[in-house]
Order: C-alpha cells, then structure tokens, then sequence
C-alpha cells in the first residue's frame, strides 16, 4: 500500500472555539482550476464558513478562495456555494442530525491527500459563553502547570 501525502492547505481554528466537535467526515471538493492553484498558495479562508444539505447535495458556504493572480477570465466568484462530494447515504444522515436543535456542519479544515482536495467536517454542537471560558480557564491551568513543571526540571 503506497503512504498518502497529506499537506493541510487551511485549518479553521475558530470552529474549536465556538463549537463541540461530536463527529468527523471527509468530503471531497468540486472547484475549478484556478481555486485548486489558489488553495495550494494559501490563499483560503475557513473563519465563518458553514455547510447545509439541501436537495441531497451538500455545499459549503462563505468559503473564501481568493481568484488566482494569473487566473484572468478562469477566475471564479470567491464566496460562491461550494458542492461538497460524499455518498448520498452520508448526506442523508447528516441533513437529518443537522436538523436537530443545535447541530452545524462546519468545514474544520482543507487539505491534499495526494492531489485532490479534501475537506474536514465536523458535526459540531455550539458552545455557550460560560463553556468558552472554562475551554480557556483549562488551557491557562494547563498551561501553568507546564510551566512550573519546566521550571522544576532545570
């Protein structure tokens, strides 16, 4: 079996703050050309996309991809509806737990795995205030802790 090279393109670090990720999927992308060329420079934008199912396709919306510079009449609209690619099966049982109170579907990251383009789904449930700051209350303990732990050891 030859080893698959995964290189992430872009990751969306806000969904772990504002979301609980419950569930993963990985979902193939349809994009043009100069959008793959555009991904592989960098130039995507994760921060407030969010996907739906509607009609049993999936799309992810609010997903930024910056037109290519060399891309000239090829260049597509950057904020347009993405068609996410999955079984229909999948698409099914997420349209109905997206259904349910409080779930979203959000891309949490974009990668290769080879030469196409993956993206990561999360079946996330939203987090309220007082969730966040315990995330970060947390963090800093820890944080502290390897720090006095560090400290010690020298």
């Amino acid at each position: 079996m030859e080893k698959r090279g995964i290189k992430i393109a872009a990751q969306n670090r806000k969904a772990y703050h504002d979301y609980f990720v419950e569930e993963r999927y990985e979902a193939g992308i349809e994009l043009a050309g100069t959008e793959v060329k555009s991904i592989r420079g960098g130039r995507v934008n994760l921060k407030d996309s969010y996907c739906v199912a509607k009609d049993g396709e999936l799309f992810a919306l609010s997903m930024h991809i910056s037109p290519y510079e060399q891309g000239n009449i090829f260049n597509k609209d950057p904020d347009r509806p993405k068609r996410l690619l999955m079984h229909k099966r999948e698409i099914r049982k997420l349209h109905d737990l997206q259904k349910q109170d409080g779930y979203a579907l959000i891309p949490l990251s974009l990668y290769f795995k080879d030469s196409r383009v993956k993206v990561e789904l999360g079946l996330c449930k939203g987090k309220k205030n007082y969730d966040k700051r315990d995330a970060i209350a947390k963090r800093d303990a820890k944080r502290e802790m390897d720090r006095a732990m560090r400290e010690k050891n020298r």
